[in-house]
């Protein structure tokens, strides 16, 4: 098959479009023929990129950790799975990524495809929505009526969690640049701070949960807009006990688990028009070196996505 692989652990510039070994399938899994593979572009700062769990190097590595395709193939043991259906998910990040015309999966990680979009439009789906899904749901434990600050409301997570919010009737607020306010409107933000005129901390108190996509100085300033027993989620930066105790507040640091009933339910919002992802772009699977590179320059609205296969 072709695949794009990296022999050393390097950047972009390391990327080879090349000949790989179809991967084989084995117990509960499934081998997937891929449509299109969503990216990360901090991938390659990543551990889990080049070892496998037990800190054993696993180069050459194949990239990419989100999936759309169709199911070529089923392992012993898997029920409910049957060839040719369309699928989508999140991979093991331990293991080869979706960026190949094939990858095998853990057949409970993958999750019927939505219907009402692309197979590009579906790979752009299950890191950023399953992270803000379990931010603001599984540990936010968001609900009607609440108040949500979400900082980088623009990029990839930002856009599904401001429309996941949105959708469960909160009064969304949002923090992103002044050229991305208008798609970010669109998404159903109520109120949207440009981050370089407004300091959101000046201007915001009571909150019940803050989802924090950027860190830094914007993670130390969420903690004192929050009430007492609000909650705050962040994925790149640490929500140390001490902080909690001395906002009386709940704090969260997560990194996003693959979760089939969850994409279930993603999908279904997708398909009732409740939910839309935003792709910023799409390259054919041998420009992938030109993916990460766009995605590193940063200011990407939404996701990036290689077609594997039209």
């Amino acid at each position: 098959m072709k695949a794009v692989r990296l022999h050393s652990r390097a950047g972009p510039e390391g990327l080879a479009y090349e000949d790989a070994p179809t991967p084989q399938v084995g117990l509960g899994e499934a081998l997937i023929r891929v449509r299109a593979a969503g990216i990360t572009p901090t991938e390659f700062a990543w551990n889990s990129t080049f070892t496998s769990r037990d800190k054993k190097s696993r180069l050459p590595i194949i990239p990419a950790f989100e999936a759309a395709g169709t199911v070529e193939k089923v392992g012993p043991r898997v029920e409910g799975l049957e060839e040719g259906t369309a699928v989508y998910g999140l991979l093991d990040f331990w293991r080869d990524g979706a960026a190949a015309e094939y990858v095998v999966a853990r057949a409970s990680d993958l999750a019927p495809k939505p219907k009402s979009v692309s197979f590009a439009y579906a790979a752009a789906i299950p890191l950023s929505g399953l992270t803000a899904w379990q931010c603001l749901f599984d540990f936010g434990k968001l609900s009607k009526g609440d108040k949500v600050l979400i900082h980088g409301a623009g990029g990839g997570v930002g856009t599904f969690a401001t429309q996941f919010a949105r959708w469960r009737g909160a009064h969304v607020f949002a923090t992103c640049s002044a050229e991305k306010a208008e798609l970010v409107r669109s998404m159903g933000a109520d109120v949207v701070i440009d981050h370089s005129r407004t300091r959101f901390q000046d201007e915001l108190r009571d909150l019940d949960v803050v989802l924090d996509t950027v860190g830094g100085e914007v993670l130390d300033n969420s903690w004192g807009v929050l009430r007492k027993g609000g909650s705050l989620v962040t994925i790149v930066g640490d929500a140390p006990e001490e902080r909690s105790a001395e906002y009386g507040v709940k704090g969260f640091s997560i990194l996003v688990e693959p979760n089939r009933d969850e994409l279930i339910e993603i999908a279904r919002l997708v398909d009732a028009n409740e939910v839309k992802p935003v792709v910023t772009g799409v390259f054919p699977l041998r420009q992938a070196r030109d993916a990460y590179e766009k995605g590193l320059s940063g200011h990407n609205r939404g996701k990036l996505v290689l077609q594997v296969e039209d």
